[in-house]
């Protein structure tokens, strides 16, 4: 009887050390957290930072890894992610030529991808290694948008292009070619930049020979004050406008003076007290940012850290219909999350409201952009 109770609590003991073992879920999380692109990894891993460990009754457990902005770093990370840590969905990086090595790997492995690009390349078309892959910043297209219509309004009638030499920069140069003819703008000059680049002034002496009522800046964190800079130091009085990857308190800080008066298309977010409260963006920012600022200072805003956070935001509206079909750690699961990410429908995030579906990875629309003008360091709403 004795040896009877003993063996019953050896199996109770071995049974409770099996629940107690349960592979949680696990997400990975690559981030250029140091290189050219740091101003977009280090708030993207702040956010992150502040996200829960469980759902519902799930424990979650992150393991983040810096690329240092690069993508054989990022290649070598997403492959330790579903090789050893044996993952269930993956968050980053945050360049579209990150974003888009880490397709074959995500496709190989059956593991869901939500990215940080703005580019759309990066999930269009939704073919079988990017039906893998989200995205959470907003097409290029739909942050350009209210650039044009800005453009139009102020009578700007020629326009030139600095833009880095990457996916980035070719998918703003690929929409603003497409776009000028219908919003009547003659391209006086295309120039190219790397983002390792530390002068850029041949580039532009060119745009000032041709003197365009305009130039638009395409580049993203410290790098992209470097052409601004320029031009305000050779006298350029025209308009200058900005893509969406300036959208951080270190582009204000890097840029200084030279900044005020420049133009951007950016996430409602950036500037979520000066939204009406109507916007749907607001209320989902305005419970996540002043936390955020609690911890890492309002000096940190950017566009970047509640687009990271949205990426989290996805997966936990995900997960209860993929842990229904399947348990952490399998590939039913992977799958079935993959394909509740791709049900996601009018779910009010900061970067703005997602509505994805088997052909659209991106899922955002026009409420996702707005137009600000940098006034004394400050971003200020265009109304």
């Amino acid at each position: 009887m004795r040896n009877a109770i003993m063996i019953g609590a050896v199996a109770l003991a071995a049974l409770g050390g099996t629940v107690a073992r349960a592979q949680p879920i696990k997400i990975g999380i690559t981030l250029p957290v140091t290189g050219p692109a740091a101003t977009l990894g280090i708030g993207s891993r702040n956010a992150l930072s502040l996200a829960p460990n469980k759902v519902g009754e799930e424990d979650v457990q992150f393991i983040m890894l810096d690329d240092g902005t690069d993508t054989t770093r990022t290649v070598v990370n997403v492959r330790k992610f579903v090789d050893e840590e044996h993952v269930d969905a993956i968050i980053g990086s945050a360049t579209a030529q990150q974003c888009l090595a880490e397709l074959d790997v995500a496709a190989a492995s059956k593991t869901p991808v939500i990215c940080n690009s703005a580019t759309k390349a990066v999930t269009d078309p939704v073919d079988n290694k990017r039906r893998w892959m989200f995205k959470t910043a907003a097409n290029d297209a739909i942050m350009a948008g209210p650039l044009f219509a800005h453009m139009q309004a102020h009578g700007v009638k020629t326009i030139g292009f600095i833009g880095f030499d990457d996916a980035y920069g070719e998918g703003w140069l690929k929409e603003l070619t497409a776009r000028a003819p219908a919003e009547k703008l003659t391209i006086a000059d295309v120039e190219r930049y790397a983002r390792r680049d530390v002068d850029v002034t041949g580039q532009v002496l060119k745009l000032m020979s041709v003197n365009p009522d305009a130039v638009l800046v395409v580049g993203s964190g410290s790098p992209a004050t470097l052409p601004v800079a320029a031009l305000r130091d050779r006298g350029y009085r025209g308009k200058i406008y900005l893509s969406s990857g300036v959208a951080s308190m270190d582009f204000l800080r890097i840029g200084g003076r030279a900044v005020n008066g420049a133009i951007a298309g950016v996430g409602p977010n950036l500037v979520w007290e000066q939204l009406p409260d109507a916007n749907p963006t607001k209320a989902p920012t305005a419970a996540f940012m002043p936390r955020y600022e609690e911890k890492f200072g309002k000096e940190n805003r950017s566009n970047f850290a509640p687009q990271a956070y949205d990426a989290w935001t996805i997966l936990q509206n995900a997960i209860p219909a993929a842990l229904a079909k399947g348990k952490p750690g399998t590939e039913i699961f992977r799958v079935a999350l993959r394909d509740a990410i791709e049900a996601t429908h009018e779910l009010h995030a900061m970067a703005g409201v997602f509505n994805l579906s088997p052909t659209d990875h991106a899922g955002l629309d026009d409420r996702a952009a707005v137009v600000v003008q940098i006034e004394n360091g400050k971003w200020v709403l265009v109304k």
